[in-house]
């Protein structure tokens, strides 16, 4: 990205979102700022005390009154950028705007690339490479818990966490390489016993950090909910109970459902994407045929699958087909989870309400063999159980209010990175690999972590995060 050649620069750019509004903010940042937004306001700001708002308008070259404003300013090193700044409050007219950010460009400004404000404010030390990330993730939250994650991260909780592991990494490194300054005396300075409960800890704290981006992920971006099954077992049924609406056409007649529906459900927090798809089974219907195929896709591409079946028939649970008529539903789910270890699987028995007694309900459950829920989507029996085990297989071990949470895929890479490192440490301990190796894995695990926070960061690792911000932050 230019900006990393023109930090210097005095920058401008709209903060607020297209269209028309009451208020337009327009930001302003570099060495310049308040010396530029002077020439074009009404009074001068340069002596003005920082954190300080001042009443006037904006003139054309003309010296023609473009609006009334408000300026906000703000002294080197006590702005969000680190340097110099001003915001211009204006009226909302994109017109308006307009006009304003034409003379600052006139007048010596240049347009922020996208993230270049956000990215000032690392370069200049107010923030860590994660917090500045987490700037975009807090503008882009849809939920509670993406915002608790976002605003956490930002405010320093995860990076103090990687400080604290890095110094002990690095006390571990030296005391390692101390041991090489001195390998002919064969003098052994650090406790062996200690380091491998020090490694021991600090991987497992890695290892839980890892572990947290599915659910970090799943917040950040929702999570795919399949709902699954042979035609007519109920499936829009549970969609629009889930949703609380007639999102989907319901009826008894089979094959109703020609293609997939998409809706989102904020559950505790956490935003689903459910997915109704088409009845499978074999068909002669081209069309229907059609719906299967992308059902079947849509297992691929979910998290949490779904499987539905007529629990008002007969050992349906166990022995009811649920795809192309050749598998009971049982055998189906069990062929499912060895084709995809990765996702979570639910068997729910939908029509519960109509078998002859809850001690049946129970005694079937329990020949399944795996998780089951009896519900009756028609009455909203057995929902809120659905729902909660929706939200346990994502929040299980964690407690999102107080835990780290990962929803960053760089920084979940790093992690991975920064295990194997810690792993290779921890053989070579037990092992009694020379000192050497270990300090090796030592420092990589080191530098993986850095990366994280920016402590070890290039140009081009830069220029790929920031560019992905909104022009004006």
């Amino acid at each position: 990205m230019s900006q990393f050649n023109n930090t210097n620069d005095t920058i401008c750019a709209i903060a607020t979102a297209n269209g028309i509004g009451a208020i337009g903010l327009i930001r302003v940042s570099g060495n310049k700022s308040l010396e530029i937004v002077s020439t074009i306001f009404s009074k001068s700001l340069v002596e003005k005390p920082t954190h300080t708002v001042h009443f006037g308008t904006i003139l054309s070259e003309n010296k023609d009154i473009i609006d009334e404003v408000l300026v906000s300013i703000f002294q080197q090193g006590k702005s969000f950028t680190g340097e110099e700044s001003a915001e211009i409050a204006c009226h909302g007219s994109p017109y308006i705007q307009q006009q304003i950010m034409r003379i600052l460009l006139q007048n010596g400004c240049r347009l922020a690339e996208p993230g270049e404000f956000t990215m000032r404010a690392f370069m200049n030390g107010k923030m860590d490479l994660s917090q500045a990330e987490a700037v975009a993730d807090l503008i882009a939250s849809q939920s509670k818990n993406a915002h608790t994650i976002a605003m956490k991260q930002m405010r320093g909780g995860f990076s103090n966490e990687l400080k604290e592991i890095r110094e002990k990494l690095i006390n571990f490194a030296s005391l390692i390489e101390l041991e090489l300054d001195f390998a002919e005396e064969d003098v052994e300075f650090a406790d062996r016993t200690q380091l491998k409960l020090m490694v021991k800890d600090v991987l497992l704290y890695i290892q839980k950090l890892a572990k947290s981006f599915e659910l970090g992920n799943a917040i950040k971006n929702g999570v795919p909910v399949a709902i699954v099954g042979a035609p007519n077992t109920g499936k829009s049924t549970l969609l629009n109970t889930l949703l609380g609406e007639d999102r989907a056409i319901v009826s008894n007649i089979e094959g109703t459902t020609r293609d997939v529906i998409e809706e989102t459900l904020n559950i505790d927090g956490i935003v689903f994407r459910l997915i109704d798809t088409a009845g499978i089974r074999e068909s002669v219907d081209t069309i229907e045929n059609l719906g299967i195929e992308r059902s079947l896709e849509k297992i691929n591409q979910a998290q949490i699958v779904v499987v539905m079946s007529d629990f008002s028939e007969k050992g349906s649970e166990v022995e009811g087909h649920a795809s192309m008529d050749t598998l009971t539903a049982k055998e189906w789910i069990e062929k499912l989870q060895i084709e995809h270890p990765d996702k979570k699987f639910v068997l729910v028995g939908n029509k519960s309400d109509l078998r002859q007694s809850e001690k049946q309900n129970d005694k079937e459950a329990e020949t399944v063999g795996i998780q089951f829920i009896p519900i009756s989507a028609k009455k909203g029996l057995g929902i809120d159980e659905l729902k909660q085990w929706m939200v346990n297989q994502l929040t299980e071990n964690f407690d999102i209010a107080n835990d780290t949470i990962v929803s960053n895929i760089r920084h979940y890479a790093a992690l991975k990175k920064t295990e194997t490192s810690l792993q290779k440490a921890q053989e070579g301990l037990h092992s009694l690999t020379t000192s050497d190796w270990i300090a090796m894995d030592i420092r990589q695990a080191m530098y993986d972590l850095g990366t994280i926070t920016g402590d070890i960061s290039t140009d081009d690792l830069l220029g790929n995060i920031f560019s992905k911000f909104c022009i004006g932050k």
